[in-house]
């Protein structure tokens, strides 16, 4: 008679409690690398949008995910999940998914390099953001493949005021429905001051608004009207900011976003080197 193979444990390594991963808000590039390219995209880091395990009242993930995450990275699955809480709301291209996937990884034991917890992610969802990635805006990450395609220049310091409008959009694995960005890419590679990036992230989201939508979308005007530099917008979801010079940001600002319709509006610092 042979012996049963052991099960694997099942306690995580990390307690849970107090485990963060900070999300994003949206995309400051975001389409086709050519026509028949990769989709890609280069991430813009949010301190304020985050998933935190042991608070609130919910998992966030599913059976399905959490076995295929378990899966990809050989490890065992849990028996419960902890309870999890998220600043961003779902759809709204905060990168919930992939921070839960992430979290949920680094609490059974995951320590291992970031491109191959990417991969996992993609393995779990169809998709990732590159939240487990250092400095994610200075990689420009095929977010189907979960690969960083190159590396790119740090970026200047500014400051970003946004905000969630409009309907939520989460990401489905199958659609490449996005607009060639090959053009801004090259112009981004070899670096850009602030309204060189600003031209940049507002022609991706024009691109973005005309070929999926929706129309009608008022955050270039709000820019214009409140002196922004530029503007940004979640390439997939209802992020949508505006982007200043540092110390730039008006005041009455904030408000003004809310009467225009803007919900969990915030002010955060980006770029720098």
């Amino acid at each position: 008679m042979t012996n049963a193979p052991a099960r694997a444990p099942q306690k995580p390594l990390h307690s849970g409690a107090g485990l963060r991963v900070r999300g994003h808000f949206g995309e400051l590039l975001q389409g086709k690398l050519g026509a028949e390219g990769p989709l890609v995209l280069v991430s813009l880091p949010c301190p304020a949008l985050w998933v935190e395990l042991g608070t609130g009242d919910r998992s966030l993930l599913g059976p399905r995910r959490v076995r295929a995450l378990c899966r990809a990275l050989s490890l065992p699955e849990p028996d419960t999940l902890p309870p999890m809480q998220a600043t961003m709301p779902p759809g709204g291209g905060g990168g919930s998914s992939t921070a839960a996937l992430v979290a949920l990884a680094r609490w059974l034991g995951f320590d291992g390099a970031p491109e191959t917890l990417a991969r996992a992610c993609v393995e779990a969802e169809g998709a990732s953001d590159p939240l487990m990635l250092p400095r994610p805006e200075t990689c420009l990450f095929a977010s189907r493949r979960g690969e960083v395609v190159e590396r790119l220049p740090a970026l200047p310091r500014f400051e970003v005021l946004g905000g969630f409008l409009g309907p939520v959009q989460r990401t489905r694995a199958e659609d490449e429905a996005f607009p060639d960005i090959a053009d801004l890419v090259a112009h981004w590679r070899g670096g850009v001051d602030l309204p060189g990036l600003c031209a940049l992230t507002g022609e991706s989201a024009r691109r973005t608004l005309a070929l999926r939508g929706p129309e009608g979308d008022p955050t270039a005007s709000l820019a214009d009207r409140l002196g922004a530099t530029g503007w940004m917008i979640a390439h997939t979801g209802s992020a949508r900011g505006l982007i200043f010079a540092p110390g730039r940001v008006p005041a009455g600002a904030a408000a003004l976003l809310e009467q225009a319709g803007f919900t969990g509006v915030l002010h955060f610092a980006g770029g720098g080197a």
